[in-house]
């Protein structure tokens, strides 16, 4: 039995294993079913599934941002941005909303975890400026439910490229 996973678009992935040029493993995930297939994940591994539904193995990290965290941002999307198609990333420190463009999902919001001990966070939105994709700061230190608050509602919106 190989290790497969399904991404939210209903396409199953099969994990390979393949060597570096130095003799070294590597890891991957496909849609074809031929080649080295693993059955269990490796030590240290987690499957992830990035915003545009393409799959990884990686390795594991410390995860910082709470699942409560994670859920503030969530419920921020649901009440202030119903209308849109967002999908919710954790990257390290950041909480980061895409928003659905066409097929695909850009960086949108960026939520950072700038006080570990009191769990305030950083605002920033998506700076698209000709050939520069970068982020544009909104907001210091603050409580993440009241950032959510404030930007998730501008998601979608013309509003959102005038935040300041």
């Amino acid at each position: 039995m190989s290790v497969t996973y399904v991404n939210r678009k209903q396409q199953t992935y099969f994990l390979h294993e393949g060597k570096t040029k130095t003799g070294k493993p590597k890891y991957f995930f496909s849609k074809e079913s031929d080649g080295i297939l693993l059955g269990t994940i490796p030590e240290g591994y987690e499957v992830y599934e990035n915003p545009n539904a393409q799959v990884f193995l990686r390795k594991k990290t410390p995860q910082v941002i709470t699942n409560e965290e994670i859920e503030i941002v969530r419920a921020g999307l649901r009440k202030f941005a119903p209308s849109q198609r967002c999908v919710v990333d954790v990257k390290g420190e950041q909480i980061i909303v895409y928003e659905a463009q066409g097929g695909y999902y850009h960086q949108m919001l960026r939520f950072t975890l700038t006080d570990e001990k009191n769990r305030r966070f950083s605002a920033d939105r998506g700076c698209f400026r000709g050939s520069i994709d970068d982020w544009f700061p909104l907001s210091g230190d603050g409580a993440l439910s009241k950032l959510a608050e404030k930007y998730c509602r501008h998601l979608g919106k013309e509003s959102f490229f005038e935040l300041m």
